[in-house]
């Protein structure tokens, strides 16, 4: 796991220069050569010379402050260079169970770490609870990153966090992570919207598939848009049935995603008819992302499938 300094290193012009240049033309070349800044040419005719790119990890993790960090997808190569920055400087993480072991490896070893994530079924810590606990590490003088998977913004409790701070006086700062939906898809080598297929994107809980609630399913039965549908594994079945109901074709194109950008992704491709019996037959662990929209189709003929996108679903 490479630290914040050899991070700093890697990212620095002279490396990139170290790592592109013949070794023949020495340091006296590449001293010429930093600095000299890159040469935009126009497509309309003329250049500029601009100054050469740097990238800093030097800002500042403010004590008494709560930083909401998206931890991404999983894969800790998606992680943003500021929460890379954030996880090597907070003083305390608080983090869910979606945020995987390479990611929190960048917790340096004698920084707090509270673990509070949720499962369906079993919360190991109330919502309540752990806005106390940001609200009381923060007031301790401490700087806090509450680490969430995916971005910190789509379903994952942000504003009850963030109502929780405000309450109790406390600074906080947001930090976005790269969400399920966008790793899912560009792993399966597809976009969320195209201009032939999806004019729209929408992102939805399955949350709303429970026994009391159901979701608008005439607003959602669209073919010019692409549905996320976020903690939706056991409501597959309802939520093919709800579409096919309200007027999408049976031949509908739908995705299943399961630990998306992770090694262990599996995925299963079918239609709104037919999927329920595919994962049957091949079950997919959680956290799995449900996608239906015409961009499915774009999987049969995408030149970026991964080789996570081509494997095959686990053996139940």
């Amino acid at each position: 796991m490479r630290s914040l300094s050899q991070l700093k290193t890697l990212l620095s012009p002279e490396a990139w220069l170290k790592a592109l240049l013949p070794k023949a033309l020495g340091q006296a070349a590449l001293s010429r050569l930093h600095g000299l800044g890159h040469i935009v040419r126009s497509p309309f005719g003329g250049s500029r010379t601009t100054p050469a790119p740097t990238v800093t990890l030097d800002g500042e993790c403010r004590a008494g402050c709560v930083y909401l960090v998206g931890a991404g997808s999983g894969d800790v190569e998606l992680l943003t260079l500021k929460a890379a920055r954030l996880l090597q400087q907070a003083d305390a993480v608080v983090y869910d169970r979606l945020v995987g072991d390479d990611v929190l490896a960048l917790i340096p070893a004698g920084h707090e770490r509270y673990y509070v994530g949720k499962e369906r079924g079993h919360h190991s810590v109330p919502q309540a609870e752990i806005g106390a606990l940001l609200v009381k590490l923060a007031q301790e003088g401490k700087s806090v990153v509450r680490l969430k998977g995916g971005d910190p913004g789509v379903f994952g409790r942000m504003g009850e966090e963030l109502a929780a701070l405000a309450e109790g006086g406390i600074q906080a700062e947001i930090v976005p992570g790269i969400t399920a939906a966008s790793a899912a898809a560009a792993d399966m080598g597809i976009p969320l919207t195209d201009r032939a297929h999806a004019q729209q994107l929408r992102f939805i809980t399955a949350q709303l598939c429970r026994k009391d609630g159901e979701p608008d399913w005439a607003t959602l039965a669209r073919q010019d848009e692409t549905l996320i549908f976020y903690m939706g594994l056991t409501k597959v079945e309802a939520i093919c049935a709800g579409l096919r109901r309200n007027g999408l074709p049976d031949d509908w194109p739908i995705m299943l995603v399961a630990n998306a950008s992770l090694p262990e992704q599996a995925s299963l491709v079918g239609t709104l008819a037919d999927m329920p019996a595919k994962l049957a037959a091949s079950p997919l662990p959680s956290p799995c992302l449900i996608v239906v929209g015409s961009v499915v189709r774009m999987t049969e003929t995408t030149p970026a499938a991964g080789d996570k996108a081509l494997a095959a679903p686990p053996t139940p």
